[in-house]
């Protein structure tokens, strides 16, 4: 009986030695996915900051400050895309639907105003405007007449 127990428990320890090295599998398509996205990343920042590393060689620094610099810049660049890229997040998955739902709620209660007739909404806020008894200017604006003397 023991040696049942022994054997069933050794079968299960092996087992799960094997899923905790393959459990890890998983992270290999988000590794292709990262190198796949991250490598044309990190080309498009060493293009951004390849001008600024030839300006710094150019004013005659040293090569070690140079580099340290441009180091620098990449790191700089790559933060503000990856604020970027959570402020776009944040823009697309919260600020849109809820903009997107006052809009609608707008449209639809605009809808149901119109709708109803004019009588409900009260008074008008619109001004008319009144009618002048002044007679309006005679002749072309736009011709040659000045003082209204004809040539």
């Amino acid at each position: 009986m023991w040696s049942a127990i022994r054997w069933l428990v050794l079968r299960l320890a092996a087992l799960r030695w094997i899923l905790k090295l393959g459990g890890l599998g998983f992270l290999i398509p988000i590794a292709l996915l990262l190198k796949t996205i991250g490598l044309p990343v990190l080309m498009v920042l060493a293009v951004l900051a390849l001008p600024i590393l030839v300006l710094l060689l150019l004013f005659g620094l040293p090569i070690f400050l140079v580099l340290l610099a441009g180091g620098a810049i990449m790191g700089l660049i790559g933060m503000v895309l990856t604020i970027g890229i959570v402020a776009l997040k944040i823009g697309i998955f919260i600020v849109l639907p809820i903009w997107l739902c006052v809009k609608l709620v707008k449209w639809i209660a605009c809808g149901f105003r119109k709708g109803r007739g004019d009588s409900d909404t009260g008074p008008s806020t619109t001004t008319r405007a009144e009618p002048t008894d002044t007679e309006p200017p005679q002749g072309d604006p736009l011709s040659d007449n000045i003082g209204g003397a004809e040539l």
